[in-house]
């Protein structure tokens, strides 16, 4: 399984129109190579190199299986967005308070739907995951505080 994007290369900067301060859009995302038994798909897109703690921007499931794209701020349908470490239910981009940080974007491939509600967080999100991972695919980019 593989996860790409059109906005950035794996390890190279995420452009600005993506991040928190300056545009928040959610960036375009590629789907490649998804196992045939999936039943679903969940995303994270977290920052391991926040100074507190590991800082989550992005959290969703369910997310049907036979999706090859994802839109710039687009979000599927079937999609729900649980809660990152803003407290928001949705894409808030790269904010590093200084430095140049790593955003990893977690891709699973589950065997089952999630039953999980919307002010879930992705540990939440992990905990439920934990049996049902089939494959996994990684994409990071950076941010360079302005």
């Amino acid at each position: 399984m593989k996860i790409s994007s059109l906005a950035f290369m794996d390890t190279k900067p995420i452009p600005s129109e993506y991040a928190y301060k300056t545009g928040n859009s959610s960036p375009p995302l590629q789907i490649d190579n998804v196992p045939e038994d999936t039943v679903s798909l969940a995303l994270i897109v977290h920052d391991p190199d926040a100074p507190s703690t590991d800082f989550t921007h992005w959290v969703f499931w369910n997310l049907l299986p036979d999706s090859t794209t994802i839109g710039k701020e687009e979000v599927p349908a079937e999609v729900v967005e649980g809660q990152n470490d803003f407290g928001n239910n949705h894409w808030d981009g790269p904010a590093p308070p200084s430095g140049t940080h790593r955003y990893v974007f977690s891709l699973y491939a589950l065997d089952t739907l999630l039953d999980l509600p919307l002010e879930a967080s992705r540990y939440e999100l992990e905990e439920a995951m934990e049996d049902h991972i089939i494959d996994t695919a990684e994409l990071v980019g950076t941010y360079t505080a302005k």
